[in-house]
């Protein structure tokens, strides 16, 4: 390898990095690489072996759920070892993805007995009552994400089955209203459209032998203009609650396709560059 020594560091500690996973038997894929170099950029004292070989669950295509960063690694321990985890930052860092791989993990493991994917149905320029169908169908399109996440993990027909048995339960937020969560793992997806009444009433939900996962975008909040969400009053208010983990995800942490990672870039900077204009003043 040549050209300038701080590259080829980079380079010769990625790949004898990515020769100790073959060798351990994960399977490298090209995306894997990339994840690597992004690690190591951000820590040089990174241990590949540590994150990537963290197996959460292996997926109904036999794919291997695992970290692809330090932050998603800190965010799993985070799940692990606490009964409520926060998973704040921007799309494509793989919140709501690997919090469902864990629910899912823990289910089949029997440490609960149940799954409960919820989300507010806040609409983002559309109106809800104009969506087709009963109110069920229209909520539909809301789970999505956490629909999709799901069969992935167990499979479209195995998935259904469990939705069907009442072991797997996909609701709106209203709908936890008065009830106590006992014996379950419990995933509040796009928290940042709660509104701090709705936070504190799903926080208060969590029951005996019960894991929450919660998880959002501070910077995509749909909620009415000047009605602050309640996932950031939440991160102020509990951030130093023992029992309680925050993990904050950043562009560098995003594992989708690359372009991603530049949007999310080029919009924050967009927003920095607006908020300092107006701080200015005319």
């Amino acid at each position: 390898m040549s050209g300038a020594e701080h590259e080829v560091e980079l380079a010769a500690q990625t790949l004898e990095q990515l020769y100790i996973l073959i060798e351990a038997g994960y399977p490298v894929y090209p995306q894997d690489v990339a994840y690597a170099i992004h690690i190591l950029q951000k820590s040089a004292r990174a241990d590949l072996k540590e994150i990537f070989l963290d197996q959460v669950y292996i997926t109904s295509r036999q794919r291997v759920v695992s970290p692809k960063s330090l932050n998603q690694k800190s965010y799993i321990e985070g799940i692990r070892n606490h009964d409520i985890a926060f998973g704040i930052g921007p799309a494509g860092t793989g919140k709501t993805y690997l919090a469902v791989a864990m629910a899912v993990a823990a289910y089949t493991s029997h440490q609960v007995s149940s799954i409960i994917l919820t989300r507010p149905a806040v609409e983002a320029g559309e109106r809800l009552g104009f969506l087709p169908g009963d109110m069920a169908e229209k909520i539909n399109p809301y789970l999505r994400p956490l629909i999709d996440a799901l069969n992935d993990m167990l499979g479209r027909e195995k998935a259904s089955e469990l939705v069907e048995q009442g072991e797997i339960e996909i609701a709106p937020l209203a709908f936890m209203r008065g009830r106590t969560l006992n014996n379950a793992f419990v995933i509040l997806d796009e928290a940042q459209n709660t509104s701090y009444e709705q936070m504190k009433m799903f926080l208060t939900r969590l029951g005996f032998n019960a894991k929450a996962v919660v998880t959002g975008d501070i910077t995509q909040v749909d909620l009415p203009h000047g009605q602050q969400s309640g996932l950031v009053t939440a991160s102020r208010i509990l951030k130093n609650t023992p029992g309680i983990s925050f993990t904050r995800f950043t562009d560098t942490d995003v594992v989708r396709h690359p372009l991603v990672r530049k949007i999310i870039k080029a919009y924050e900077a967009s927003e920095k560059k607006a908020a300092a204009k107006k701080k200015k003043g005319p």
